[in-house]
């Protein structure tokens, strides 16, 4: 159920854990910890995504590589300082975890699971291509509130319809999307001819509508994503 503290930023996964959890950091003397869960796509491929958990919700149960869990949380942003350049990490941050038996009766094996709801508004010029196979593509950063007058920025990315009905989109509007949390390789080259695959986060959009806060004109667009 989506609190009033996720009625913004909601996600659901549900993958294998596919590394050991590693130390991130600590808030007031409770400790984080991040680790990868790898969630399938319908196509059969498969996301790689950061979780960001609290040791309070790995009290009940031992965080083993291969171990299939349910992951209820948020799709968050931090900015890093690395070598006086600053860089936006994207995690989920868990808000709640839970262990799935595979060998339950009840256990669906062809249920995919990977949403995520966001609310917020565009904070920069939408940015609308076509690859080389003619598929539209628009890039998006959605600013999402969160508490505490914090914000997280999360990269988003439309395709087809959702593509051109972003394309001329304001800075400031206000959108509601749902999609999915992928994970993107991708080759990061330098002026030294040197390169290094890096790995992209960002929510691949399935359906997305303008908030109208008059409720009158609400306009709205959905395109689903294969």
């Amino acid at each position: 159920m989506v609190t009033n503290l996720l009625e913004n930023n909601h996600l659901v996964l549900v993958g294998k854990v596919t590394s050991e959890k590693v130390y991130s950091h600590e808030i007031y003397g409770e400790k984080f910890y991040i680790f990868d869960l790898e969630v399938p796509r319908l196509s059969k491929a498969v996301d790689i995504i950061p979780i960001t958990v609290s040791e309070r919700l790995l009290t009940n149960f031992n965080l083993e590589i291969g171990k299939k869990l349910s992951v209820e949380g948020q799709f968050r942003s931090y900015n890093s300082y690395q070598n006086e350049k600053n860089k936006l990490i994207l995690t989920v941050f868990a808000k709640d975890i839970t262990e799935i038996d595979e060998n339950g009766e009840e256990e669906n094996q062809d249920v995919v699971t990977n949403e995520v709801t966001l609310s917020g508004y565009v904070c920069k010029k939408p940015i609308y291509r076509q690859t080389p196979f003619d598929r539209e593509i628009s890039d998006l950063l959605l600013a999402v509130n969160r508490a505490y007058n914090k914000s997280d920025y999360i990269p988003c990315i439309a395709w087809g319809r959702n593509a051109r009905f972003c394309q001329n989109m304001e800075v400031g509007t206000e959108l509601k999307i749902v999609g999915r949390v992928q994970s993107r390789k991708y080759e990061k080259k330098f002026e030294d001819g040197t390169s290094e695959i890096r790995v992209a986060y960002e929510v691949s959009i399935s359906s997305m509508e303008i908030v109208d806060k008059n409720e009158e004109n609400s306009e709205a667009t959905n395109q689903i994503v294969g």
